[in-house]
């Protein structure tokens, strides 16, 4: 680590020790990172990683951190942040978006509003960073990612740049390439199209308000806890099997949305994991079907 400690201040790039984790995710779940880096260029993310595997640091990559779970003893390594550091957001051509990976989701789309640019209004109120949305092909309300990805730009594992672009991205439900490639996604590339801005306003302002109406935005929390089962829905298995409003410690089963567990106050990775148990056997026991994580959990 004191190798990465020089290199961030040869470099000028921001890092703090022993950093709390639940202040880096939607959850507010997590111990301490051992050390967090906030890289500002494509440059900087190549050297992090070159260090990294030169001195035998793990190295583990964030967002926004809204699908992340983080294990009450922390992480015991180098947390890459992809923060307002790391977050321009540029036109390539009348039609072409280009967003570094830690910029917003949602800021994006406003982006696209400002040059009526239709195709992304299903991500407005997706409270991911657009590196991790791409990662795990983020989509809602009938759309997803890989409707719009055209290309990632990365790092790979070498500390070298390099793209993946059309099917080479392997987009899937809540699955890409950069799951087993062990590649950094440093920029993504959108391609929309022209459209009315009163009415790209107007589909996304329905979105956010159905958005608010039916989930409990008003918790910490990472999103939908489970991935969507083949032919049901994971939060309508869940309530049926009597389980809204089910909780452990300070994690509870959303009684607004069962899809959520949240963080009603003080929940601990330990509260949370125990609850997902007892939602995936129930609903194994009761309905025969099995639930698979969506929110990834680091340790």
């Amino acid at each position: 680590m004191k190798e990465l400690i020089k290199l961030a201040e040869k470099l000028n790039i921001r890092y703090c020790e022993n950093e709390p984790m639940k202040n880096h995710t939607t959850f507010k779940i997590g111990g301490n990172a051992a050390l967090m880096v906030f890289p500002k260029s494509e440059g900087h993310v190549s050297e992090i990683v070159k260090c990294c595997r030169a001195n035998g640091i793990r190295l583990v990559v964030m967002g926004n951190g809204s699908n992340l779970l983080v294990s009450d003893k922390g992480i015991d390594a180098c947390v890459m942040c992809m923060d307002d550091d790391f977050s321009d957001i540029r036109l390539i051509d009348e039609e072409t978006v280009f967003a570094q990976s830690g910029a917003m989701l949602m800021k994006v789309c406003r982006f696209a509003l400002e040059h009526e640019l239709s195709g992304l209004e299903f991500a407005y109120g997706i409270p991911g960073s657009c590196g991790g949305a791409a990662f795990m092909n983020a989509g809602a309300y009938g759309g997803e990612m890989k409707d719009v990805l055209i290309r990632c730009s990365h790092i790979d594992e070498n500390g070298e740049s390099g793209s993946l672009n059309g099917d080479s991205m392997r987009l899937s439900y809540r699955h890409s390439a950069y799951y087993e490639n062990g590649c950094i996604i440093t920029g993504i590339y959108l391609k929309l199209k022209k459209g009315k801005r009163e009415e790209i306003k107007s589909k996304m302002e329905d979105l956010l308000g159905r958005r608010k109406e039916k989930q409990p935005l008003e918790y910490p929390s990472a999103g939908s806890t489970f991935k969507r089962p083949t032919g049901y829905f994971a939060g309508a298995l869940i309530e049926e099997c009597g389980l809204k409003g089910k909780s452990v410690g300070g994690a509870q089963v959303s009684e607004k949305h069962a899809g959520f567990v949240i963080n009603r106050g003080g929940a601990t990775c330990t509260d949370v994991l125990e609850l997902c148990r007892i939602c995936s056997e129930t609903v194994k026991d009761k309905k025969g079907v099995s639930l698979e994580m969506e929110i990834r959990v680091t340790e």
